[in-house]
């Protein structure tokens, strides 16, 4: 079954405030979607899709991180994970999802977790929230902006990013590995229609048949 969520609308102002003085998360069955009816929707676009990466290898660390390309010296997807992103990806092209761009964060795991899911994807900081491994300047305010932008019509945005900066701007419940957040704009904010945890994708399919 879809786990769902929904966010009461908020400003972009405060959305940005730091996640200790939220409280943003509250269920809404009014705009909440799912099986059929969420696939019908996705297919008409309009949406963005928030990916916290697939499942990871713990016993690696990105404390010795230099740059982002150094996958070596960061925590990245397990065998289970890469075979995760892949399953989602098949799921998504099976149900004929019109996603247009791909934007990651550019640490390694969420970089491969959109290019095993899409076959591409564009790095940028902004999913991110900060540079590199120092959370103390983090702005969020970008990215509240860009999730509560429209993509461009007739298709989805996919981001592959990770759980903490979706905290911090929407509030618990903490996204697990592989769960996408889908996000409608509404009127310069953002409001979270659907939860779908990497295991949901194959009821997906069968309730678009």
């Amino acid at each position: 079954m879809l786990h769902r969520i929904i966010l009461a609308c908020c400003t972009a102002a405060t959305l940005a405030l730091p996640a200790t003085a939220q409280h943003l998360s509250s269920p809404d069955p009014a705009h909440a979607l799912e099986g059929a009816a969420l696939v019908r929707e996705l297919r008409n676009g309009g949406y963005t899709l928030y990916f916290r990466h697939t499942a990871t290898d713990f016993t690696q660390s990105d404390a010795a991180m230099s740059t982002y390309d150094a996958c070596a010296s960061q925590r990245n997807l397990s065998e289970a994970g890469r075979a995760q992103a892949r399953e989602i990806g098949e799921a998504i092209r099976a149900l004929a999802l019109p996603v247009g761009e791909v934007i990651a964060s550019p640490f390694c795991r969420t970089m491969e977790t959109g290019r095993l899911m899409f076959g591409r994807a564009e790095p940028s900081t902004v999913v991110r929230g900060f540079e590199g491994t120092n959370r103390a300047n983090a702005d969020y305010g970008p990215l509240v902006a860009l999730l509560a932008s429209p993509p461009k019509a007739g298709t989805l945005r996919a981001i592959t990013s990770h759980g903490n900066p979706f905290r911090a701007i929407a509030g618990p419940p903490h996204l697990d590995e592989g769960e996408a957040a889908v996000l409608k704009p509404a009127g310069g904010k953002f409001v979270v229609v659907a939860r779908i945890r990497r295991g949901d994708w194959p009821a997906l399919v069968a309730a678009a048949r």
